[in-house]
């Protein structure tokens, strides 16, 4: 064959290995012997020709060559057509397959490299002597202890492979059966200059390191690609760029790693290649992906995720089906996790549960106060003799959520009896529920009681008290326990300030609200988006609405984004000021910004609606709460009762109130004193002591307003003596204090001129209460956002 032929044979080839190209650059060499091997029969062609050759290479065009071929010829390169002789050489070259793809565009960029080929091989006589990479860095590693660490300055020969990538790869790919040589030669050249950092360099060095079994420098690796956002790492190792043994333990290590830095999407995305591609993921790893998933509220995934694992063939463990079984609790769906729950049981799942598992479900169960088929639950782990604190804890919060205080109280006695010693957690449960039920001196009581079981008091401990008193309008108190909790070196927290803000508004002391606020800053918590709601909400209570507009557009100059609960203490006051349109222009503006109104938000709007006469819009937006997916509740009940009761529809009202309870929904203190009110105005005390016997019935307590509205009415009908015993009744029950006659008869005559303008106002009231009390009692106090 002639020189120039196999030249251009070759010369594609060539341009195909950027490795050859540079080991026949005069500057660099590029490749191993091993590598470059399989070109050396080309070699003296080379030569040879540009021994005989004056002038440049003409290399062929091979982009017109096939163009021509088959802009000619319709049927060129399709079965049965025949190579012309100009491409016959493309094919074959001395019975060796080569790799004839390259195009005169592919080709162009290596052009200026062909003279030096012309310069070497002119002044040569003896075969190409490839350099060892591997010979080299070994050298220099076994003849310098501190070769390839800090300070260690690079010898002229190895400075090359510090710019140029693939030089870089070759002699790191050289030294791979010396894993810890590689990985040390990578670290040092990671620092140097002009290092050439790519995914290609760092999926060479996982793969030694894998192959090594060194999977602990494996993972500090893994962390710099990470670091990074060399992502694309991913894609190398799917396409087999680490061979087949390293393939498989470096996608799980980088998913262990995405799963660690809650990288909640590349986690996804890489459990979902692996799985596409064959490869089966760790179920370790697709546990963690399962619970990152839970902890963000992305339920949809969390259940495609697991469907996934079922289908490629990952088998589930104890872990995975507790981690279903909290996500399915926590979304709400607690009959599914009932149904997991029977499966794992009937040893249908393959895995039985553990207490762990039961833990979770009661914890479910107590959250959504379905309390009796938490209690089941309970005594299956009695019986099994496995109840701990975290059996009881989430039951004893459950209780107090719903008002069941001395069962609550009962719970801890017997976790004692059990011989189970209660946790912080289970005092910081005992503090709060008495807390919340005005219990402040039994609250004070296991506070101590705390301390002398040698468990120390947290903030959330010293929160829950601070919160107590600060409910009840003993900011005096609440502030005294503030200083206790500085004085016992526990750091007060965001959380205690926007309660002690939230007690200086309900007290009405709004300068001291602002004034905590600047102390709050002073040490280093800035205010947050609850801390504005709070202090509009005691603005708008105060009727100071100039001032609650002010904290609104203070957050937003913050840059903090309102949320549902910001944008509906602000539609209460604009409701206040009569201004309907202003109220459903903020809600329209709340949705415009992707946050969707929640059951309060449209109970908000329909009490104002109601309080204004508009029955029929009142209507026409509980049509749109349904439509949008809300359950209307007690309080949207309550309201259209008002609403009913105010106009003298005593027949609407009623059907409304028997609705409520088709629907299973409990009416509340505040349900039942308006009907009673509405009925003792009307003079029918019969039907008022009906609701109040029914209310009793169902261990519903009345306050004082619902007292004051029977006594309201005996007053209206002249029985006085009966508003008396009354009134000693109420005073018996503890829901005043005790008062002499004559305060009683001033009371009694003062109760009929204030007891309309208190009930005309007490379903918004209830509703900002509740509203208030929502966010103290899961966010201010226990941190868990609802």
């Amino acid at each position: 064959m002639e020189a120039k032929e196999a030249l251009n044979l070759c010369s594609p080839s060539l341009m195909l290995f950027p490795k050859f190209k540079l080991l026949i650059s005069t500057t660099t060499l590029a490749a191993t012997a091993a590598e470059v091997r399989p070109f050396h029969h080309l070699l003296p062609s080379i030569k040879a020709y540009y021994s005989s050759s004056s002038s440049p290479v003409d290399l062929p065009h091979f982009d017109a060559l096939l163009s021509g071929i088959f802009d000619s010829d319709p049927a060129a390169f399709t079965r049965g057509f025949r190579a012309p002789d100009s491409i016959k050489p493309l094919l074959s070259e001395g019975g060796r397959p080569q790799m004839h793809t390259a195009t005169a565009a592919e080709v162009r960029p290596f052009h200026h490299l062909l003279p030096s080929i012309k310069a070497y091989y002119s002044s040569s006589s003896s075969p190409v002597d490839l350099p060892h990479f591997d010979a080299l860095l070994s050298g220099i590693f076994d003849s310098d202890p501190a070769a390839f660490t800090r300070g260690f300055r690079a010898p002229d020969s190895i400075k090359p492979l510090l710019s140029e990538p693939h030089l870089f790869l070759a002699a790191l790919r050289s030294v791979r059966r010396r894993p810890r040589l590689a990985l040390r030669f990578f670290r040092w050249a990671e620092s140097q200059p002009g290092f050439p950092c790519s995914e290609a360099v760092f999926c060479a060095v996982l793969q030694i390191l894998a192959e090594g079994g060194l999977m602990r420098a494996a993972y500090s690796v893994a962390q710099r690609v990470l670091h990074l956002r060399l992502h694309g790492i991913v894609d190398l190792l799917i396409d087999g760029h680490a061979g087949p043994e390293a393939t498989a333990p470096l996608l799980d290590l980088l998913l262990w790693l995405y799963t660690k830095c809650s990288m909640v999407e590349l986690a996804v995305s890489t459990f979902y290649k692996m799985v596409a591609h064959g490869f089966l993921p760790d179920v370790k790893n697709c546990n963690r992906i399962l619970r990152i998933l839970r902890d963000t509220a992305q339920w949809t995934e969390v259940r495609a995720i697991y469907k996934q694992m079922i289908k490629v063939g990952v088998q589930p463990t104890i872990v995975t089906f507790n981690t279903m079984l909290d996500s399915f609790c926590k979304e709400g769906k607690a009959e599914e996790a009932l149904k997991i729950l029977g499966e794992m049981e009937g040893q249908d799942a393959g895995c039985l549960p553990n207490d762990i598992t039961y833990n979770v479900i009661i914890n479910g169960l107590s959250k959504k106060g379905e309390l009796d088929k938490a209690e089941k639950l309970l005594d299956k782990m009695r019986c099994a003799r496995k109840a701990s604190s975290f059996t009881y804890n989430p039951l004893i919060s459950g209780l107090f959520s719903k008002g069941f205080v001395d069962e609550a109280l009962g719970f801890r006695d017997e976790m004692v009896g059990f011989g189970v010693m209660p946790t912080v957690v289970t005092y910081n449960a005992l503090i709060y529920g008495l807390c919340r039920s005005g219990r402040m001196e039994e609250a004070q009581e296991k506070f101590v009681e705390m301390g002398k079981m040698n468990l120390a008091q947290d903030v959330v401990s010293y929160n829950s008290l601070i919160y107590g008193y600060c409910r009840l309008g003993n900011v005096k108190e609440a502030l005294c326990l503030f200083n206790h909790l500085r004085d016992a070196h526990i750091a007060p927290n965001i959380r205690t300030y926007n309660i002690l803000i939230d007690g200086h508004c309900r007290s009405g002391a709004l300068d001291g609200a602002q004034k905590f606020k600047e102390e709050m800053i002073c040490s280093g918590f800035l205010p947050d988006v609850y801390t504005y709601t709070i202090l509009v909400n005691g603005s708008c209570k105060m009727g100071n609405l100039a001032m609650a507009k002010g904290f609104f557009d203070e957050m937003l100059q913050k840059g903090l984004e309102p949320d549902c609960h910001a944008y509906t203490t602000r539609i209460v006051g604009e409701l206040k000021l009569g201004d309907t349109s202003k109220a459903f222009q903020l809600r329209e503006e709340m949705k415009a910004k992707g946050i969707t109104p929640n059951t309060v938000t449209y109970n908000v709007l329909i009490d104002g609606l109601c309080k204004m006469g508009n029955l029929k819009e009142a209507y026409g937006l509980w049509q749109k709460m349904v439509h949008d997916g809300f359950h209307p509740n007690c309080v949207t009940y309550t309201c259209l009762i008002n609403a009913h009761c105010e106009k003298g529809h005593m027949r609407e009202a009623k059907n409304l109130f028997d609705c409520m309870l088709s629907n299973n929904l409990s009416p509340t203190v505040v349900t039942y004193t308006v009907l009673i009110h509405a009925h003792a105005n009307k003079g029918n005390l019969e039907a008022a002591y009906g609701y109040f016997s029914k209310m009793l019935e169902e261990n519903v307590l009345p306050n004082e307003i619902t007292y004051n509205a029977l006594i309201n009415g005996l007053c209206r009908k002249h029985k006085v003596e009966l508003a008396y015993e009354l009134f000693d009744k109420m005073q018996g029950n503890g829901v005043c204090k005790a008062a002499n006659k004559d305060t009683k008869k001033k009371d009694i005559n003062i109760c009929s001129h204030k007891i309309q303008k208190i009930l005309r106002e007490m379903p918004l009231v209830d509703e900002s209460v509740m509203f208030i009390d929502c966010q103290l009692n899961f966010l201010l106090v226990t941190g868990i956002k609802i």
